[in-house]
């Protein structure tokens, strides 16, 4: 079985990227993989030792006959049995290189929503029947995708697994954001974007309780907008309220919580935010929204709460915050959680059976 993978390592710094994990995995299990990517990936020494050809290119633009061209002539030459494609820009082009060819195409759906039958778009990449199957990062995106899908069957779950060896960070000290020793700290990892919900997190610390010494931490980029700031400078907990900032020792701080929060209020995947937060054994409060209500059984490893309720949000942090050992228990159920449900183990495996099902 030969497979070629297209995705971007653009954004890649020195972080684990389950999806090249997975490859790696694939290759050791006998399929001879190739890989479109840049060609300064960090991960292409680790591909080149595994034995994947790594084809420094990667499409640019959503529509691009360069890419076509390009990809198509890898597929005539490499003769592929499977082309998975990682982004809109690849299954763009991947789906035309792959016009008449006799290969199969798969598409990675990574989150709910923002797809639309009347998007011409759309056709040329998810609802593109030329696609043979969609692997959906969780159940949340599979179903979202199969009410607009021809051919829902085609649309499979297979979760994007992670490796509790991969995390080792030591928990940061707090303390260079004014955070005093003995605080119950709420860190909250995400990009300041309306559908975060940094917005209801904010609006939960008005129904906190006071006396407790509750600190939120927000880390990620975009934080300083006046929008924010002015939410904060109105909220009780104004001076308890810490701006980190992006960080690329995001792993480390939210180890140093007592509790982690993803407010998200629509177009959630699987959160990877969430999956750090667990693994480090902090007990998580998330919205039911995409794949995070997937992550986190609800009173046993954190808490589901629905979007954009700040009350709820609010009632589950002050509980964690009074119920230590409760809490504490959650966050070990919850690392356990990941590594039985949620592993690069059961990644490999599932889509090395879904490669040998499509070319039966």
């Amino acid at each position: 079985m030969k497979a070629l993978w297209i995705t971007s390592h653009k954004d890649t710094l020195n972080s684990i990227r389950p999806e090249a994990e997975t490859l790696l995995g694939l290759a050791r299990a006998g399929v001879e993989c190739e890989i479109m990517t840049q060609g300064d990936s960090v991960y292409r020494p680790a591909m080149e030792a595994a034995g994947i050809r790594v084809i420094d290119y990667a499409p640019r633009h959503k529509f691009d006959r360069g890419a076509v061209n390009v990809i198509r002539d890898a597929l005539i030459a490499g003769k592929h049995d499977i082309l998975h494609l990682f982004n809109n820009k690849a299954i763009a082009s991947g789906v035309m290189a792959a016009r008449k060819l006799p290969v199969k195409v798969v598409s990675y759906r990574g989150q709910t929503g923002n797809i639309h039958r009347y998007d011409p778009f759309c056709w040329m990449t998810h609802l593109n029947p030329r696609i043979d199957r969609v692997v959906a990062v969780a159940d949340a995106v599979r179903d979202d995708l199969r009410e607009l899908r021809a051919d829902p069957e085609h649309v499979v779950t297979i979760y994007k697994g992670h490796d509790l060896r991969w995390y080792t960070d030591t928990p940061a000290d707090l303390s260079e954001f004014g955070i005093p020793d003995g605080a119950f700290v709420v860190g909250a990892v995400a990009n300041y974007r309306p559908r975060k919900g940094i917005e209801v997190l904010i609006e939960a610390t008005h129904h906190l309780p006071q006396h407790e010494p509750i600190h939120v931490l927000l880390v990620g980029a975009d934080m300083d907008k006046p929008k924010l700031k002015n939410l904060i400078d109105d909220s009780p907990m104004r001076r308890r309220i810490h701006i980190a900032g992006f960080r690329e020792d995001a792993c480390a701080l939210i180890a140093a919580c007592q509790a982690s929060v993803l407010a998200s209020t629509k177009r959630e995947g699987l959160p990877k935010t969430v999956i750090e937060a667990m693994v480090y054994r902090v007990p998580t409060v998330v919205t039911d929204t995409g794949g995070a209500a997937e992550l986190v059984v609800d009173g046993e490893t954190g808490f589901v709460v629905p979007p954009g309720d700040a009350v709820a949000l609010a009632r589950s942090l002050q509980y964690l915050c009074e119920h230590p050992t409760e809490a504490a228990a959650m966050g070990r159920h919850g690392r356990e959680r990941i590594d039985r449900h949620f592993n690069i183990r059961d990644t490999i495996a599932k889509t090395l059976d879904l490669y040998q099902n499509m070319i039966e």
